[in-house]
């Protein structure tokens, strides 16, 4: 018959001898209990990993939300721009449509202003009329008739004093001979224009 010592002590048996019984290590315990701690370790780990996947997938949602808005909203102030610079385009367009009628206006003004200017200072000096007007766009050259050289000399000073022109000089004056009642002189201005003058007639003190 064969026993099984599970104490793992051998028997002595009948002589003085050690019995060959077969011993069983009852240590187990031990081995068992970190087989349990490592299950754990790795269902803990995989509960963690998988939370981890659905917040990097749910941030990854709400990242994907907010770069369509962003597209979104791209193409809303694209659009708006796009409006605002063809709004200004044609406010340009107007705008320089309107100057270009100013200036054509103020082109055609221009000369009838300064013919009405010239024709009111020599209404308005004494003694003086005037013949011929030529105008080379730069200056006015008048020929005329006055009764004394005083007369002529007042001309230049009043188409001064209109600010139409740059220098009023005196050309030529001579006594017409043709004309025997009166002391008559024939004389030639040379004005040069001003570059400021707008066209507006300027008030003679």
């Amino acid at each position: 018959m064969i026993r099984i010592n599970l104490l793992g002590v051998p028997k002595k048996t009948r002589g003085g001898r050690r019995s060959s019984a077969v011993s069983v290590p009852s240590g187990g315990g031990e081995g068992s209990s970190t087989i349990v701690l490592g299950v754990i370790f790795l269902g803990a780990l995989a509960v963690l990993i998988g939370l981890a996947q659905v917040w990097v997938q749910h941030d990854h949602e709400r990242l994907e939300k907010e770069l369509q808005k962003a597209i979104l909203e791209n193409q809303r102030l694209a659009d708006v721009k796009a409006k605002y610079e063809a709004s200004k385009r044609k406010a340009d367009m107007y705008e320089r449509r309107v100057r270009v009628i100013d200036e054509l206006k103020a082109a055609q003004a221009g000369p009838v202003n300064l013919l009405n200017l010239v024709a009111d200072t020599i209404n308005s000096t004494d003694a003086v009329w005037l013949e011929t007007m030529t105008d080379d766009g730069k200056n006015l050259d008048f020929t005329g008739m006055a009764l004394s050289p005083d007369s002529v000399a007042d001309l230049m000073a009043n188409l001064r004093k209109t600010g139409a022109f740059k220098t009023v000089e005196i050309k030529e004056t001579l006594q017409d001979s043709s004309v025997k009642e009166v002391q008559a002189f024939k004389f030639e201005l040379i004005c040069e224009r001003s570059p400021s003058f707008t066209g507006k007639i300027q008030k003679q003190s």
